[in-house]
């Protein structure tokens, strides 16, 4: 029996079933494999429920009850609630905070573009990564640190900034004790501290833009800023909403910044979300009340990451 032969007769012979069914072996092979995959993933779903979930259900519990760290939890139903709907000092916290979002998150995001765009097209080189390497250094400083050495930066009398003004006949500018001065400050001292971290998002993704697209938008003349408008920007859009959602969060959650340049002054002009859920929680013991203003927070901020998703085109 010649090879040939043997081939065609193992190709019409009826392939064998098994009591399981048509495929049964595979399909117990496949149910083992994800059954297996599944094994690989349970520790990081049980630390993610440990150190997200379980915190995010009991603060959503505690937030329908009268509680504080001297009795135990008692059953308000939606009291804590109806108290934001009129706490003028909670909608104020909710203005700063939405103010602050509004100045840092565009700005950060739009500088950081711009650098990165220079360093991709002109500095492929070592100085630009010198430059990159130290926009990055604010990134892993301490929120502490950062706001330490604005702090001394901007006082009144001694600050560096006010000194230099001095040298041209200028008169000190009080930056952290004016209202409205002291939130546009703490703003720019989050972009300064966030523009690194963005800045290797975008440089990553512009290095990413396929050449051809700039080769063909040279051949139709046009100059290095229609290709940052018509290429750079629009295939950039998915690291855009990445970074957008990250500075949006980051600035609703913002504490350690504002706490240590104006500890929420003056006047509590600078008094953010988080710092109002901390003042409940462990200035004034409520809570029942400051979990009901997390909440709130948790849910402004899924808001905010939904609509700005739908607003850039990204629905899958």
């Amino acid at each position: 029996m010649t090879a040939a032969t043997l081939a065609d007769r193992t190709a019409r012979a009826p392939r064998a079933t098994t009591l399981s069914g048509r495929g049964g072996p595979r399909r117990r092979g496949a149910g083992r494999s994800r059954f297996g995959g599944f094994l690989f993933v349970v520790p990081s779903l049980a630390i993610l429920s440990l150190v997200l979930l379980v915190p995010i259900g009991m603060s959503l519990y505690f937030s329908f009850t009268d509680y504080s760290l001297l009795s135990d939890p008692d059953w308000a139903g939606l009291e804590n609630y109806r108290t934001l709907m009129s706490d003028a000092s909670f909608a104020a916290a909710l203005r700063h905070t939405a103010v602050y979002t509004l100045i840092s998150v565009p700005l950060q995001t739009v500088v950081a573009l711009l650098v990165a765009d220079v360093l991709a097209k002109r500095f492929r080189n070592r100085f630009g990564a010198v430059v990159r390497s130290a926009l990055f250094v604010p990134v892993v400083s301490s929120l502490v640190l950062v706001g330490t050495v604005w702090r001394f930066m901007l006082g009144t009398n001694d600050g560096l900034v006010n000194n230099l003004l001095n040298v041209f006949g200028m008169e000190n500018v009080n930056f952290l004790g004016q209202p409205t001065l002291a939130l546009v400050v703490v703003s720019l001292a989050t972009v300064w501290k966030n523009i690194g971290y963005f800045l290797v998002i975008y440089y990553a993704g512009i290095m990413n833009v396929p050449t051809e697209l700039y080769e063909a938008s040279s051949l139709d003349g046009a100059s290095r800023w229609q290709q940052f408008r018509s290429v750079t920007v629009p295939v950039l859009r998915p690291v855009t909403l990445l970074v957008v959602i990250l500075g949006t969060i980051w600035s609703f959650q913002v504490f350690d910044l504002v706490y240590v340049m104006t500890g929420g002054g003056p006047g509590g002009a600078t008094t953010t979300l988080v710092m109002a859920i901390y003042e409940a929680a462990f200035q004034d013991f409520h809570l029942g009340y400051a979990s009901a203003m997390a909440m709130v927070l948790f849910g402004i901020v899924l808001v905010v990451s939904i609509v700005q998703r739908k607003a850039m085109g990204h629905d899958d």
